[in-house]
């Protein structure tokens, strides 16, 4: 089966909300705390190595990066579909990054999901072992604020055994139900081993509408 996610290049990185891409189409929206494995995942997802920079060093992602996931589209009349992309959010926790940086991401994302009509949903990914800290939390909140529905990728699922993996998954899925209903979705993940990328390629696939 074809992988329409495979076609993702590189757009363009924005800093504040002028640098934005036009407001059109649908993009979905990747979120999660420095370490979580957010560069492995969409990689996964998108079947290459090194379109998300895997950074040595955690909180490296500062802008809201996009990713192209259009079919290709040649000639002078319209394009027959949306546009559609992949976000890369500025993920921290670790980032040893100035107050007053943190304070611009801050209002940044809280005007992108305030007003960004292509956004279709959210992906937050955490770390298996450390998953719903405040961060996360945070995150998920956006979404349900603005209706929208968010999936989790409990991520590194590989260094857990099956039973540990099962048991994380049950209490995750019990504590976002309890606090979201079941506007929140959630799944095993590994980029390693590839576990569940075909699972959350399927829901990421379904809010772009491709695939």
């Amino acid at each position: 089966m074809s992988n329409p996610l495979a076609r993702a290049r590189y757009l363009l990185s924005a800093h504040n909300v002028k640098q934005l891409p036009p407001d059109g189409g649908f993009e979905v929206a990747f979120a999660g705390r420095s370490n979580a494995g957010k560069s492995s995942a969409l990689n996964a997802l998108c079947q290459q190595n090194a379109l998300a920079r895997v950074s040595k060093t955690p909180g490296r992602t500062q802008q809201l990066v996009f990713f192209d996931v259009s079919a290709p589209h040649r000639g002078p009349e319209p394009a027959p579909e949306p546009d559609r992309f992949l976000v890369d959010l500025p993920g921290y926790g670790y980032a040893k990054v100035p107050q007053d940086l943190q304070a611009h991401w801050q209002a940044f994302l809280d005007r992108y999901f305030q007003t960004r009509q292509a956004l279709r949903g959210l992906v937050v990914v955490m770390d298996i072992r450390h998953p719903l800290k405040d961060y996360d939390r945070q995150m998920i909140a956006y979404a349900v604020d603005r209706g929208l529905p968010a999936h989790a990728l409990l991520t590194k699922a590989d260094k857990f055994g099956r039973g540990q993996q099962q048991q994380a998954l049950l209490a995750v899925r019990k504590d976002l139900q309890s606090s979201y209903g079941d506007t929140v979705s959630v799944q095993t993940f590994s980029g390693e081993s590839k576990q569940g990328v075909d699972e959350a390629r399927k829901v990421v696939g379904g809010w772009l509408e491709i695939g």
